[in-house]
């Protein structure tokens, strides 16, 4: 039945994209976050349904308007996330592990695709909100799934991402999930009904409930630093601090043994074998990169690596860290790129909020920049200890950023126009005064 059921919402779509390309973005946003091809157990789960997609997208594009299609807006972070992608494309040619590395080449490209028909595409705030609900109810699923989950086993037992997935495991599913709830707090500051501010709220509790059901540290570290941040950039905090504030009373009162007894390996992380492995992985990626400029290339954390350039050459790790994943498989200059791209983003994204807080008309780019940020700060402090370079969300980020600058040169344009014309209009009866004049 699951398999039926995806399968008619994916052909049932495709008319539509057809006609509207921009609703392609949104249905590659569900597949790409929610995974329902993965929540299967038939013949959808092998089927290339990113690919039918895309495709259809492609095809409508062929047909559509001028204005329909778009263009990719050249910016500082396109510039720079092109520049990547080559500076990756170069690192695969020369990868340790070949056959491996072309692999996930093949995933990451595909990726980038999507991001930049995401920017050529979603060009109005409508088409910006659509997606940002696509994301925050794909994701939301597994954030309401897993806290039900959590609460019914008392925390017992870990939740987990959809298998075959970027966020198939624990740790991955955590940072995930952390990721959409400042996206969630924007749609709460975005409406007025009551009911969706309500259901917002419960996705919300249950979210963070699954987060910490994960019993990733990563993602606590990072949950940590969110709550700041979010509640310093949000316009009504004192709704938020009551929430954190009930939250952590609640989690202390109520949480299980296994879950401090996890936690409380930050602080020990001497006598924890995944922490130190950890950081063997992380020394052998300095090592690495250090070695050779091009870095090991995609794949680059196997055994051979390790007893090349690591300290214990035994202890194979994986590189759990954003940073150290791209130092070791892209290099010191890969690693340059990488967080170019995403310092240029975070300052774009403080530049729309100081414009727009100068009009109440650009207020919903104000707090979409402002949450947009708090998800950077979630993926840079969580990310620190998870091993998500390459995945589609924080890139995501950067296209909204990228969109929300396009918006507003647009939005201003437009009012200098219209004033341009006001002035223009209020003049006209002086000038036809002045010609009746001269005609006397």
């Amino acid at each position: 039945m699951r398999d039926i059921a995806v399968f008619l919402a994916l052909i049932g779509s495709l008319p539509f994209i057809l006609y509207r390309p921009w609703y392609g973005i949104l249905v590659l946003a569900w597949l790409g976050y929610m995974n329902p091809h993965r929540l299967a157990y038939g013949f959808i789960t092998n089927m290339p349904v990113v690919l039918i997609v895309v495709l259809t997208l492609l095809t409508g594009l062929l047909f559509a308007k001028k204005e329909e299609r778009g263009t990719i807006p050249v910016t500082r972070e396109t510039i720079v996330l092109i520049i990547f992608i080559i500076w990756m494309f170069i690192t695969t040619n020369f990868a340790v592990y070949s056959d491996l590395a072309w692999l996930q080449w093949d995933k990451v490209w595909k990726i980038q695709v999507i991001i930049f028909l995401t920017m050529m595409l979603i060009n109005n705030k409508e088409r910006v909100n659509a997606l940002v609900w696509t994301i925050v109810l794909s994701l939301g699923f597994y954030g309401v799934k897993g806290g039900i989950f959590t609460l019914m086993t008392g925390g017992g037992f870990r939740v987990q991402g959809p298998s075959g997935t970027f966020i198939a495991g624990n740790n991955e599913i955590g940072l995930a999930m952390l990721l959409t709830i400042p996206l969630m707090r924007y749609l709460q500051l975005s409406t007025d009904k009551k009911i969706i501010k309500t259901g917002l709220n419960v996705m919300i509790f249950l979210t963070l409930v699954s987060i910490l059901g994960t019993h990733s540290r990563g993602a606590l570290v990072g949950a940590v630093l969110m709550g700041f941040f979010l509640i310093l950039k949000s316009r009504k905090k004192f709704f938020l601090l009551i929430l954190g504030a009930l939250f952590i009373a609640g989690t202390l009162k109520f949480a299980p043994e296994e879950w401090f007894a996890r936690w409380d390996t930050i602080e020990t992380y001497e006598q924890d074998k995944s922490a130190m492995g950890r950081i063997n992985a992380w020394w052998m990626a300095y090592h690495l990169a250090e070695d050779r400029v091009l870095g090991g290339g995609f794949e680059a954390f196997k055994p051979g690596m390790f007893r090349l350039y690591a300290p214990f050459p035994d202890n194979v790790h994986d590189a759990h860290s954003i940073y150290f994943e791209v130092l070791g498989e892209q290099g010191f200059i890969g690693l340059t790129l990488f967080l170019t791209l995403w310092l240029f983003t975070w300052l774009s994204a403080q530049q729309v909020i100081k414009e727009a807080k100068k009009d109440k008309e650009l207020t919903w780019l104000r707090d979409l920049n402002s949450m947009l940020q708090v998800c950077l700060i979630a993926y840079a402090a969580g990310g620190a200890f998870l091993g998500l370079a390459y995945f589609d969300l924080p890139y995501h980020f950067m296209a909204l950023v990228v969109i929300s600058k396009r918006l507003l040169v647009k939005y201003k344009k437009q009012k200098k126009e219209k004033n341009r014309d006001e002035i223009k209009n209020s003049n006209q009866p002086d000038i036809e005064a002045n010609k009746f004049k001269l005609l006397q």
